[in-house]
């Protein structure tokens, strides 16, 4: 295989990604990737680099495989500090360089998300399910994005091989993905009458799933998750968190008022991915050797650590969570009172 390069090398994923290719014996060095100092050891060289505005036309040179991970989304939730289409622009210079460099086989990780979440999507969803992002979450019309530019890419040259791995929302013990994180943002605010099923995938696996698109080419598009999904009611016994249901038009003005005030790291484009279903079937990853070695459920609880409120009866969760409601708003109205005091004539 000669040498590999990861880009998002310094990540949670590329960390994972770069020790297991750098064990493949096929692999003579891995070039590690990341606007921040990657991990190195004898067979991983670290390699500072900005995709964004650096020259990469050396980067690929002697490359046999690209992965891809680097994203814009990675240090901050809602990604707008950065202009739109920034994910883009970045993988678009990224696979010029690769093209320069003739580099045959390109894995890059794509989002779930990129399905969108509607009320009649199918469970589960399969690799030949449209793309249809919701388009107020700009973090999956990016990847949507990104795809149709990948599709592109391919064409042009019948020789190369481009997985994109669409996976579920990642987590594991020392990360949370993006999405896991953006959807653990809004989990206080469900609207609807119940809960979608949902996925969790452990970051050692989604690693195991990229290294296995590597080594096999997987040609096209793969759903990452594991077997299976948490219905609404297990999901709500695993998680410490208590769930005070609103009405829909709520929930989106609280979404939308707590992003806009800077309370919470999100933007509301995100609600519709926690109120309707959009787990996706891992059929053709596994046909091509992939295997998870954690469920949704271990998943989950590795992303998720336990507080006390893991120990309470739902019942008695319910009554926290009312009862946080009702002090938050005493608090509003306290606050606004002695505002308009203060404003008053005495």
């Amino acid at each position: 295989m000669g040498t590999v390069v990861v880009t998002g090398a310094a990540g949670a994923l590329g960390r994972r990604v770069c020790r297991l290719v750098a064990a493949d014996p096929s692999v003579e060095r891995v070039v590690a990737v990341d606007v921040r100092a990657p991990e190195s050891s004898p067979r991983v060289v670290a390699s500072v680099v900005d995709l964004a505005v650096d020259d990469l036309s050396s980067l690929f040179a002697d490359a046999e495989a690209m992965i891809h991970l680097a994203s814009t989304f990675g240090p901050v939730l809602d990604g707008d500090e950065l202009p739109a289409g920034s994910d883009v622009a970045l993988t678009r210079r990224t696979l010029d360089a690769a093209a320069a460099g003739a580099v045959p086989t390109i894995v890059l990780l794509s989002s779930a998300t990129v399905y969108g979440a509607w009320p009649n999507n199918p469970v589960p969803l399969t690799e030949d399910a449209p793309l249809r992002p919701n388009p107020g979450l700009r973090y999956a019309v990016e990847k949507a994005e990104i795809e149709r530019l990948v599709g592109q890419w391919r064409e042009e040259r019948p020789g190369a091989s481009v997985a994109l791995l669409r996976a579920a929302p990642a987590v594991s013990e020392d990360a949370v993905g993006w999405v896991a994180r953006a959807l653990d943002a809004v989990d206080g605010l469900p609207a609807g009458t119940d809960d979608p099923p949902s996925q969790y995938l452990h970051l050692d696996d989604l690693a195991a799933a990229v290294d296995t698109a590597r080594r096999s080419r997987i040609d096209g598009p793969a759903n990452v998750a594991p077997d299976g999904w948490l219905e609404a009611a297990e999901r709500r016994a695993l998680s410490p968190t208590p769930r005070l249901r609103v009405p829909e038009r709520v929930a989106v003005k609280v979404a939308t008022w707590r992003w806009r005030l800077g309370l919470a790291p999100t933007p509301p484009g995100i609600l519709p991915y926690a109120r309707h279903a959009w787990v996706v079937a891992n059929d053709r990853i596994k046909a091509a050797g992939w295997e998870p070695e954690h469920s949704n459920e271990e998943a989950f609880v590795a992303g998720h650590a336990a507080g006390p409120l893991a120990t309470m009866s739902p019942r008695r969760r319910q009554e926290l969570a009312l009862g946080a409601a009702g002090t938050l708003l005493g608090g509003i109205v306290v606050a606004i009172t002695t505002i308009l005091r203060r404003r008053s004539p005495h």
